[in-house]
This record gives structure tokens, C-alpha cells and sequence, in this order.
């Protein structure tokens, strides 16, 4: 299966691109994987913001399509790419490998409803894949349907126990719909699986700072600052006000 890796993000372009940034994740997106391990992070920088899909490690594709994918990738001809994965889905419709480079074709293209399509046969095919369920559930978000997400992520949990990312995105979802004690929950569970987690560790401030729960958002804070001082400046524009 595939092992998808991002080089760093610095336009952060699309909504997908600024989840992928957002997760934290690292510089890998061990993505298209049923044995895929917890992403532990997905990194950060792009010249043009957009979220290229390295398939330098592919390990389920024949070489000249691994090659003939990166060429398209790197000329983001998100067309040809679209047209290449569905070519090949023609000749094997149960490959999740394939459902998702169209789905990530379809999402670069603005395509949501039909990255939906993707996603959801990469999840069928793949349940066990949590990288599958959390690119449904972007996509869901994408199309401005966070309810969508919010129960693609519950299934998720269903399925297996959640990551980090999973929990993550579940919380930006919940703040989408601006339930804010559900996006506090859901945060939580994910520092308490990474506590490396920057973006989750905001994420949560923010929901605290929205409660008005002044203590447990100063200790978030505190948190970030020792992991990202440039995140943990822009949370502290949120601080609550003290209660008299």
C-alpha cells in the first residue's frame, strides 16, 4: 500500500491543505495504508500551498504508475491525475490505493462532492484505515458539511480507537458547528495521545477561550508556548476576560 509523504506547507492554500498543516503532523502522511501507524504528523511547507503527494515508498503500485502519479503530482495536473486513477480503477474498482489518489485529485480540483465519493469507497475498502475516515471527514468539511464530519469521525471511533488526528479533526469540526464543549472534549483526547500535538493544544485554548473557562486556557497556553511560541501568541489574542 501507499506511503504518502508532504514536504512543508507555507501557502496553506486549501482547506485541506490548512488541516494537513494544522494536524501538526510532521512530515510524513504515512497515508493509503491499511497497515498504516498512527500519522504522528503530517508537516508543513509547500511553495505554492498546495499539498503534493510524494509516492517516493509506494509499496502496492507498479513502479511505472508510482512514477507516471508523482510526474502529475509535481505538475499538479490534477486532471490528468484524475483521469490516470480512474483509468485504473476501471481494471480494479477494490483498490483503496487508487480510490484515493482520485479522491486527493478531486479535492485539489475543489471536486468535494466527488472526493466524498472516493473517500467514502477508500473507507469501505479500508476500514481500519483512520487516514481514510479523516479524509472523508475533510472533505465533508470542505463542502461546508462539519455535521457530516462530525459523524464520519463518531463512525470512525466506532471502527477502532481514534488517533490523535482523528480526535483532532473531530474537534475543528465540532468548532465548525460551534459546539464548543464537544471541540473541548474531543481536543483533549488528542494532547492526551500526543502531547506534541500544537495544533490541538490551540485548538483547545481556543474552545476553553470561547467557554470563558479562564484557568484551563492559561494552562493550554502554557502548554504551546513550549511548543510553538508563533501559534501560542496568536491563542493568547483570545484570552478570556477574568471574571470579577
Amino acid at each position: 500500500m501507499l506511503s504518502v509523504r508532504l514536504p512543508m506547507l507555507t501557502g496553506l492554500a486549501s482547506p485541506l491543505a490548512r488541516w494537513l498543516r494544522g494536524a501538526g503532523l510532521g512530515l510524513a502522511l504515512l497515508a493509503l495504508s491499511a497497515c498504516t501507524p498512527h500519522t504522528a504528523a503530517l508537516v508543513a511547507a509547500l511553495p505554492d500551498g498546495t499539498v503534493p503527494i510524494l509516492l517516493s515508498q509506494v509499496k502496492g503500485m507498479e513502479e511505472g504508475n508510482r512514477k507516471r502519479v508523482a510526474e502529475l503530482e509535481a505538475r499538479k495536473d490534477w486532471e490528468g491525475l484524475t483521469k490516470f486513477a480512474e483509468e485504473n480503477l476501471t481494471r480494479d474498482r477494490n483498490s483503496s490505493d487508487w480510490w484515493t489518489v482520485a479522491g486527493y485529485a478531486h479535492s485539489q480540483s475543489g471536486r468535494h462532492r466527488r472526493a466524498i465519493e472516493c473517500y467514502s469507497e477508500v473507507v469501505r475498502l479500508a476500514p481500519d484505515d483512520m487516514l481514510g475516515w479523516n479524509l472523508l471527514a475533510q472533505s465533508y468539511r470542505d463542502a461546508k458539511q462539519p455535521l457530516s464530519a462530525v459523524k464520519t469521525l463518531n463512525n470512525a471511533h466506532l471502527v477502532r480507537q481514534g488517533t490523535a488526528e482523528t480526535w483532532f479533526l473531530l474537534g475543528e469540526s465540532y468548532a465548525d458547528l460551534d459546539r464548543d464543549l464537544p471541540a473541548a472534549s474531543a481536543y483533549r483526547e488528542a494532547v492526551q495521545q500526543n502531547g506534541e500535538f500544537a495544533r490541538a493544544w490551540f485548538g483547545l485554548g481556543r474552545a476553553y477561550a470561547r467557554l470563558g473557562r479562564r484557568a484551563e486556557f492559561e494552562q493550554a497556553l502554557q502548554r504551546l508556548e513550549r511548543l510553538d511560541a508563533p501559534l501560542a501568541k496568536e491563542l493568547a489574542e483570545l484570552r478570556p476576560a477574568s471574571r470579577r
